[in-house]
């Protein structure tokens, strides 16, 4: 491998190369902004100006990103000097329409990721380039089809993993490795479940699936698109742009609480509630309560029509209530049906009485008054949220729909304390708002979507596993995820059990061990929670060259006739200390604390004059409540008080392990009360 780490005229051929291609992307766009819409009527002519602004939105030049930072130079069996790629991050063409830059998920550039000189997949060289502020600065050179050349980690790629974290996530397009570009390129009728430990890149191997999928099948997904759903509002806005820097701006981001925005939640669950209406068993519940409605037959149904009436028997009426039933159509398509069903019925007996009959006189039939009253009688109209709230509302609802499923004890912990006096008034919770979408989905059909990205999926109870199968029912998901971060009383214990939920027990398992974020000082310290947390699960293998800092810093702690407020006087004025002086490092900062300490911290900080944000804030130093750290990383992470921590929750440990692993190059424990036990183990 051979570098250039000085402008010489090759770098300044690149440059001029990098200059052409984003005139080229200029006229691009300029091209798509001239385009006039002239559909054949007023709808086709608005979808087309909006297919014309996603087309010119995704053309937009970011100038702080190179348009590429890679090339290959392949064989060619038609051209003696072979052929050369750039490859990055869109495809740009000239006026002739030839590539100028190719883009990342074409075929041509899987070699650019995978080449080894083992397997040089046909290429003579492989190019990386450094840049800074979307202007290349540098170049190496590796030379696939010389075996004399020795191996060396590339100095451009080391430098662009470890470029400090500043503002929202950003892509990892410059820098996917072979295992991660594997699973990126996986086909879309594969799911696959991603089992990631910190720092592997999970999350940017999920997003840059999403993109590949949406360039890679444009035309089958463009009906229902991709959908990435996401643990909290401050992880979206971390990764939000991560996929328009690929050139993909309508993929929709949600949280759970979003995906199922139903009913109004005001409400919080006691966790043991909370798990209880969270497992798979509730949905058996539901079912049960919406099917009892239909009633069983007991009269005949008239149809007065002209001066004759026409009769269903019992027997028929309950013949056609079954069939219904068993089709598995869903409670309101059942109810829709069965006025024509019954109506059918009718028109054979008009036929065999020599009247002229036509679709016409079956859909009176089953519009008229009787047959809509008959129907309402046995099958009635259900709510699906009046539904719910009834159940948990009314005990004896509650005990008839969940004999033999539920115990006495646990029914009364599904049972709100008071009943509601109406859905508006309801205590209503997330996790009842997961029980509504359940009962919406047995009673009418909820829309899919092509493609599903669920991350931190280890978190989703049974139920809310339940919600996101439904909206991926008949297409593929990529899940990701890390059992050992299962902070939540629910946590899925194996990925097996929670792609049953999902409805995807056939998803491809596959498993990153290899760590680029966390460094290996940090990740020695945090494993040593492991076999507490997830005896089963491997710590991740650091390959970076950096190996990171760790410092323990004591404030003090609680000593025989030292008073609780001293101890926290010490601890805050340890704390000032400390992030004024991490604060003058390169990169960002993020000061991460149980949830319940957060309003002093922040008081201590403002009396101190050190600016802060909120984690969903891009500020240099953020403060983050440790329920909300999952996901987000910084170059220099405080954690304070982790014994506070792991006390603030029944599965603190898990949090710990999480709050951790955020760290990217150095980790600071700042603490009175002594370590937790697994942390002090060598």
């Amino acid at each position: 491998m051979s570098a250039a780490r000085t402008p010489d005229d090759a770098l300044s051929a690149e440059r001029e190369y990098m200059r052409r291609a984003r005139e080229d992307l200029r006229r691009m766009r300029d091209h798509t902004l001239s385009l006039k819409a002239q559909g054949g009527d007023h709808v086709s002519t608005e979808y087309l100006k909006a297919s014309l602004h996603r087309r010119a939105k995704a053309l937009e030049d970011d100038p702080s990103l190179p348009l590429f930072f890679g090339r290959i130079d392949r064989l060619s069996s038609t051209a003696d000097d072979g052929e050369t790629f750039y490859v990055g991050r869109r495809h740009v063409m000239d006026q002739a329409g030839d590539p100028v830059v190719v883009d990342w998920r074409a075929d041509v550039s899987r070699a650019f990721y995978q080449a080894t000189r083992k397997d040089p997949f046909g290429l003579t060289m492989r190019r990386r380039f450094g840049f800074a502020d979307g202007e290349l600065t540098s170049y190496e050179d590796e030379h696939l089809q010389d075996s004399t050349e020795p191996d060396k980690t590339s100095e451009i790629l080391t430098e662009e993993i470890e470029r400090p974290r500043v503002g929202p996530m950003r892509d990892i397009v410059a820098t996917i490795q072979p295992d991660q570009d594997d699973v990126v390129r996986l086909e879309l009728d594969r799911s696959v479940c991603v089992q990631g430990a910190p720092g592997t890149g999970k999350t940017a191997v999920g997003l840059h699936r999403a993109a590949y999928l949406l360039h890679t099948y444009r035309n089958r997904l463009a009906r229902n698109g991709v959908l990435v759903i996401g643990p909290n509002r401050a992880f979206l806005h971390y990764i939000g742009q991560v996929l328009p820097t690929l050139g993909e701006v309508d993929i929709r981001q949600l949280t759970m609480a979003e995906l199922v925005d139903g009913v109004p939640v005001r409400g919080t669950d006691a966790p043991e509630s909370a798990k209880l209406k969270g497992d798979a068993r509730m949905a058996e519940v539901i079912h049960r309560t919406i099917w009892s409605h239909i009633g069983e037959p007991a009269d005949t149904l008239l149809i007065p029509r002209g001066t004759r009436t026409w009769r269903v028997p019992v027997h028929e009426a309950r013949d056609a209530i079954e069939v219904l039933r068993g089709r598995g159509d869903g409670y309101a398509s059942g109810r829709a049906l069965l006025p024509q069903r019954l109506a059918h019925r009718i028109l054979l007996r008009m036929e065999a009485a020599g009247e002229i009959t036509d679709d016409r006189t079956q859909n009176a039939v089953a519009r008229s008054r009787p047959m809509k009253a008959y129907v309402d009688a046995l099958w009635p109209a259900l709510d699906p949220v009046k539904v719910i709230m009834r159940l948990l509302s009314d005990p004896d609802a509650l005990a008839a729909a969940a004999d033999g499923i539920l115990n006495a004890e646990e029914q009364q912990l599904v049972l709100w304390a008071k009943p509601a006096r109406g859905p508006k008034s309801a205590p209503w919770t997330h996790a009842d708002a997961i029980l509504v979408d359940e009962a919406r989905s047995v009673i009418e059909r909820i829309s899919g979507v092509g493609h599903v990205v669920l991350d931190e999926a280890q978190d989703l109870s049974p139920m809310q596993l339940r919600a996101v199968g439904r909206r991926s029912a008949g297409a593929s998901v990529t899940v990701l995820g890390d059992i050992a971060q299962g902070t939540t009383p629910w946590a899925t214990p194996s990925w097996p059990e929670a792609l049953a939920h999902l409805g995807q027990q056939d998803a491809h398992l596959e498993v990153l061990r290899k760590g680029y974020r966390v460094p290996a000082t940090v990740v020695e310290f945090a494993s040593r929670l492991l076999p507490s947390v997830a005896p089963g699960v491997a710590p991740p293998e650091p390959v970076r060259s950096n190996p990171g800092m760790l410092d323990l810093v004591s404030a003090g702690g609680t000593r025989p006739g030292v008073s609780a407020t001293r101890t926290g006087r010490e601890l805050l004025d340890t704390l000032t200390t400390t992030v004024r002086d991490i604060s003058q490092r390169v990169g960002s900062v993020g000061v991460i604390a149980a949830d319940d300490m957060i309003d002093y911290i922040e008081s201590g900080l403002e009396a101190a004059g050190i600016a802060f944000g909120r984690s969903e804030d891009d500020a240099p130093l953020t403060l983050v409540p440790a329920t909300l750290a999952k996901g987000l990383e910084y170059d220099h992470v405080v954690v304070v008080e982790p014994a506070h921590i792991v006390a603030a929750e029944p599965h603190g440990l898990r949090r710990l392990y999480v709050v951790l692993t955020r760290a990217v190059s150095s980790l600071t424990v700042v603490h009175a009360e002594p370590l937790p036990e697994p942390l002090t183990a060598s």
